[in-house]
């Protein structure tokens, strides 16, 4: 385990764009040299321009993060796989209003993916990466064997609500500033990389829980679940590696002086306002299939075809970024999410449903793979942790009430026609505050942003 001790003093440029250095950084010698978290290899201190975009170290690192959002984001997911297992069966005799807390289980987990961004992007800055990572990851695993064991719903909320939720957040936060330290031209690319591991996880984990559910008892599911979710943090904290050396002049844990920039809080805000509404169709695909009727072995592969097809949504939105700008690929992007959740509580059949599931998950996939990046570009890169922990702590807010209000519209009205009503609304807004934040970045309605 890496020591954490006290940054020396160092001199780290800022990001401000220079002539790009193509000569390959010391700690590429060794696929799995330690991180920055000693200091500088060498003796000397990287530069924060002489960034390798590229070589075996650096996609190593995004491979590993990559592993890491597969078994994190990616389980979370596939939470429409537990919200209509639970329903049906393990919280059946629940009374009504205590089912309809069960759609709290998944809004935890998915804020507590964006929600711990601030403290430990900060803590990433001041040099911290390996222990929380590590931390993390047992933490996520012991919450999976845990969540086997469950009767109540209170102990569903404790170990797979918050223990999971929180665990994968820090591995999250972790992942998503230190892609940033090894590139900068190709960031879009790496970061769509990274990203397409919740795909991944998200395609993957909800065949696998229906298989297992269908041939084990629930508790072995888990279980069996728990094991391949270990093996994938081990690929993690085998490859997870800063390149340059923490923040030599941290400065107060929290600061709010970025919130000065009116770029920055329009686009915060519109992150926010997004998340009320991003994940109300992954929550209820699944249900939403069940209840209108369709085979239940479809409605249940809803979740992954969507989460499959988010994939070609992060990698081209990834590479289209590179080229013409973050934002310019996430307005478009957004925009047909939107359509798709107005449109989705109208698909009652096979072929419609299936329709949306691809049209919205490739779509959602160009949101959430590089809605960082803009984040990453509006400041150093010494402080891309706080910078991109912050927003991700507002935008958390989103997604843990989302979910429940979109139940709570489902309840009172017995119609996901209205469920869509709302959500599409707030990715719109999202959309529009979007917008907003480009102009105020460019002052002109053509460029690169």
């Amino acid at each position: 385990m890496t020591s954490m001790t006290e940054p020396r003093p160092a001199s780290v440029a800022s990001s401000t764009p220079t002539a790009h250095n193509p000569r390959a950084p010391e700690l590429s010698k060794s696929p799995l040299a330690g991180d920055a978290e000693k200091g500088a290899v060498g003796g000397g201190v990287e530069d924060v321009d002489d960034c390798p975009d590229g070589g075996l170290r650096a996609w190593l690192v995004v491979l590993g993060v990559s592993s890491g959002i597969c078994t994190t984001f990616g389980f979370v997911n596939a939470w429409g796989i537990f919200q209509a297992y639970y329903e049906e069966y393990t919280l059946r005799n629940m009374s009504p209003s205590d089912i309809r807390l069960s759609a709290w289980i998944g809004s935890i987990q998915y804020a507590l993916v964006f929600m711990p961004g601030l403290a430990f992007g900060r803590l990433f800055d001041m040099g911290y990466l390996r222990l929380p990572v590590g931390l993390a990851s047992a933490l996520l695993v012991a919450c999976t064997f845990l969540t086997a064991e469950c009767k109540e719903f209170w102990q569903f909320l404790l170990f797979q609500g918050i223990g999971i939720g929180l665990a994968s957040g820090i591995v999250f936060s972790a992942g998503s500033g230190v892609v940033a330290h090894w590139f900068r031209k190709k960031l879009g690319l790496a970061l769509a990389c990274m990203a397409s591991g919740s795909s991944i996880g998200g395609t993957i984990f909800p065949i696998i829980l229906r298989n297992l559910i269908e041939t084990q008892s629930f508790q072995w599911t888990l279980r069996i679940t728990g094991f391949i979710v270990a093996a994938f943090l081990l690929v993690l904290n085998l490859t997870i590696a800063r390149r340059l050396p923490p923040n030599p002049h941290p400065g107060p844990f929290i600061t709010l002086h970025m919130f000065n920039s009116v770029t920055y809080c329009v686009y915060c805000l519109s992150l926010l306002v997004g998340f009320l509404g991003l994940y109300t169709c992954l929550t209820y695909l699944s249900l939403s299939g069940l209840l209108a009727g369709v085979d239940a072995d479809l409605s249940f592969y809803l979740l992954s075809i969507a989460n499959a097809c988010s994939l070609v949504g992060r990698i081209g939105g990834g590479v289209l970024a590179d080229r013409f700008g973050a934002m310019n690929v996430m307005i478009p992007g957004t925009l047909v999410a939107g359509v798709m959740t107005y449109a989705w509580p109208f698909a009652k059949t096979k072929g419609p449903l299936v329709a949306v599931s691809v049209l919205y998950g490739v779509s959602s996939g160009i949101f959430v793979a590089i809605m960082a990046q803009p984040l990453v570009r509006m400041g150093k890169v010494t402080e891309v942790g706080m910078r991109t922990g912050m927003a991700f702590t507002i935008m958390s807010f989103g997604a843990l009430a989302g979910p429940p209000i979109s139940g709570a519209i489902f309840d009172h009205t017995s119609k996901f026609e209205n469920v869509g009503y709302f959500a599409g609304s707030t990715i719109m807004a999202s959309v529009a505050l979007m917008v907003v934040a480009r102009q105020l970045l460019l002052g002109k309605f053509f460029g690169h942003a």
